[in-house]
C-alpha cells in the first residue's frame, strides 16, 4: 500500500487542500500527514478526506506541529529528556496526535522515542566516511568510542522511553490506532537495534505497538558499518507494521527519490511482505519530475 508524506510539500502551501491536490497530480491517492504540518492546513486536509479525494494511512508524531515551535522539529520534545516539562509535553503531544489520527481514520502513528544525551560522534563518522576515511584508524577509534559511551548511558534513558511507550500503548489501544516505533539514523538516538528488539518483545502481547522501518535511516547506519541492512530487516520483520521509503546518496544524504541512490530494494523488499504501508518520505528539495518518473518504475517492480 503506497502513500506519500506531506513533508515534501506542506511548507509550500497555505491551504491543506492545495497540498493534497499537488500530491494527487503526481499519482498518489493516499498520504501520511507528517510532523511539521501547520495547524492551518488541517481544515483543507479534512475537507479532502470528507470529499473522498484522499485516504490518510497515518500520522507522524507530532502532528500537527506544536504551536510554540516555529520550525519543523519532530525531536523538539523527547520522552528521554532530563527536563520533566519536556517529557510531559512530549507525551501530551503524542496522545493528541493519536486522537487526531483516530479522528481522521488513520491506521497508525509513527513515533521517535528520544535520544541519549552525550557528545554526538555520528556526524564525525559521517564526515570521515564521506572523505574516504572509513577504514582509517581514526574512524575505527571514533566508532568504538561511540558504541562504548552510548552503552554506558543507555539503560536509564531506555527505561524512560519504555515507560512513555506503555502510556502511549494504553491510549492507542483505546483509540484503535497502531504505534510504529521508528528506526533512527544516528547511533545516539534511541532505540538502537538491540533495544528495538527488546522493546518489541516487551510489547509483543499488544497488537498496537510495532516496528516502523525507515529505509534511509537504516541504510545510513549500514553505510557507516554499524549494521547490515538486510540482516537487520530479516530479524525485525516479524514486528514490522510499515515503512518510510526513500533513497540514500553515499554515504548519508537521505530522503532522496527511490532509485536515485544506492539502496538495493530488490534485495530488501521481500522482507516487507504484503499489505504494509509504504510511505514515500521525500525531502522538499526532490523534484516533482523525478518523483513522477520513479513511481511507475516502483509499481511495475513491486506493485501498488
Amino acid at each position: 500500500m503506497i502513500a506519500f508524506s506531506t513533508c515534501w510539500n506542506s511548507n509550500r502551501h497555505t491551504d491543506g487542500l492545495s497540498a493534497i491536490e499537488e500530491i494527487q497530480r503526481i499519482g498518489f491517492d493516499a498520504i501520511e500527514i507528517s510532523h511539521g504540518l501547520k495547524v492551518s492546513l488541517l481544515p483543507g486536509i479534512q475537507q479532502a478526506i470528507k470529499e473522498e479525494k484522499i485516504k490518510v494511512f497515518g500520522l507522524h508524531n507530532f502532528c500537527p506541529s506544536p504551536v510554540e515551535v516555529m520550525i519543523d522539529a519532530p525531536d523538539c520534545y523527547e520522552f528521554t529528556s532530563h527536563r520533566a516539562f519536556d517529557r510531559k509535553r512530549s507525551l501530551d503531544l503524542t496522545l493528541t496526535t493519536l486522537e487526531n489520527a483516530a479522528s481522521l481514520g488513520a491506521q497508525y502513528v509513527v513515533v521517535h522515542m528520544g535520544s541519549i544525551p552525550m557528545k554526538r560522534l555520528s556526524p564525525l563518522l559521517e564526515k570521515l566516511q564521506k572523505d574516504g576515511r572509513g577504514a582509517s584508524r581514526k574512524y575505527v577509534k571514533t566508532k568504538l568510542d561511540l558504541i562504548r559511551k552510548r552503552k554506558s548511558k543507555a539503560s536509564f534513558y531506555l527505561d524512560r522511553a519504555t515507560e512513555a511507550l506503555s502510556l502511549i500503548e494504553k491510549r492507542a489501544s483505546e483509540l484503535g490506532v497502531s504505534v510504529g516505533v521508528e528506526s533512527r539514523s544516528a547511533y545516539e538516538d534511541l532505540p538502537n537495534e538491540e533495544e528495538m528488539l527488546s522493546l518489541m518483545e516487551q510489547f509483543s502481547s499488544s497488537k498496537w505497538v510495532g516496528y516502523w522501518h525507515d529505509f534511509g535511516h537504516v541504510q545510513r547506519k549500514h553505510n557507516l558499518g554499524l549494521l547490515d541492512h538486510e540482516q537487520w530487516l530479516a530479524k525485525i520483520s516479524p514486528h514490522l507494521i510499515g515503512c518510510h521509503l526513500h533513497d540514500v546518496e553515499w554515504p548519508v544524504r537521505d530522503h532522496r527519490v527511490p532509485f536515485s541512490g544506492l539502496i538495493d530494494y530488490d534485495k530488501l523488499m521481500p522482507y516487507i511482505g504484503s499489505n504494509k504501508p509504504i510511505v514515500w518520505e521525500l525531502s522538499p528539495s526532490c523534484k516533482k519530475s523525478d518523483i513522477k518518473k520513479a513511481l511507475p518504475k516502483w509499481i511495475s517492480r513491486f506493485g501498488n
